[in-house]
C-alpha cells in the first residue's frame, strides 16, 4: 500500500463515522448542547467539514466548495464568510444551527469528494512540499493531511459520544 492510499482510507474512515453520526439522529438532537459552553453535533461535524474545506482547498489551490457550490448560502449562518469553528466561543457555536442532517451530510460530501480527487492525484515526493511556513517547523502537505484528518476523527468520535448521550437521556 502505499502513501496515498493509506491517506484516501484514512479520510474514507472519516465519511464512515461522519454518516454513521448523523445516520437516523433525531433532528432535535442536532443542536443540542449539554450545557452553555459545549458544542453540539451540527457544531461539531459542521466544523470538521469546513476545517477539512478550508486546509485541503488551500493545499490544493483551489476554491473552497462552501463557497464554490453555495453551501454558505445553503447554511444562512450568522458567521463570517470564512468561519470555520476555530475559536469559537459558546455563541458562535450557538449560531451554528442546523435541522436536517442532511444538510450537513450534503456540505460533508462534497467536501469529501473535493479531498478525494486531490488526494488521489499525490505521489509521494508531493508530501514534503511546504504549505505553510508560519509554523516552527515549518508544515509539509503530508504533515496537514495528517493533521486534518487527525482533528476530523477527534471531532467526529466527540459527535457520536453526543449522540449516544442525548439518546440515552
Amino acid at each position: 500500500m502505499d502513501t496515498t492510499a493509506v491517506l484516501v482510507d484514512g479520510y474514507e474512515r472519516v465519511s464512515g463515522e461522519v454518516h454513521d453520526a448523523l445516520d437516523g439522529i433525531d433532528p432535535r438532537h442536532l443542536n443540542t448542547r449539554l450545557d452553555e459552553g459545549a458544542n453540539s453535533v451540527a457544531w461539531l461535524i459542521w466544523h470538521l467539514t469546513r476545517v477539512q474545506d478550508d486546509h485541503i482547498a488551500d493545499a490544493a489551490g483551489l476554491e473552497q466548495v462552501w463557497h464554490a457550490e453555495g453551501w454558505r448560502d445553503r447554511f444562512g449562518l450568522a458567521l463570517p464568510p470564512d468561519a470555520t469553528g476555530f475559536g469559537h466561543g459558546p455563541e458562535q457555536v450557538a449560531a451554528v444551527r442546523v435541522d436536517d442532517p442532511d444538510l450537513l451530510l450534503g456540505y460533508f460530501d462534497d467536501v469529501h469528494a473535493q479531498t478525494l480527487t486531490f488526494v488521489r492525484g499525490l505521489e509521494d515526493r508531493t508530501l514534503d512540499r511546504i504549505i505553510d511556513d508560519a509554523w516552527d517547523p515549518p508544515v509539509s502537505l503530508g504533515v496537514r493531511l495528517v493533521s486534518v484528518l487527525a482533528d476530523d476523527l477527534q471531532h467526529v468520535g466527540q459527535a457520536a459520544f453526543l449522540r449516544g448521550v442525548l439518546e440515552r437521556g
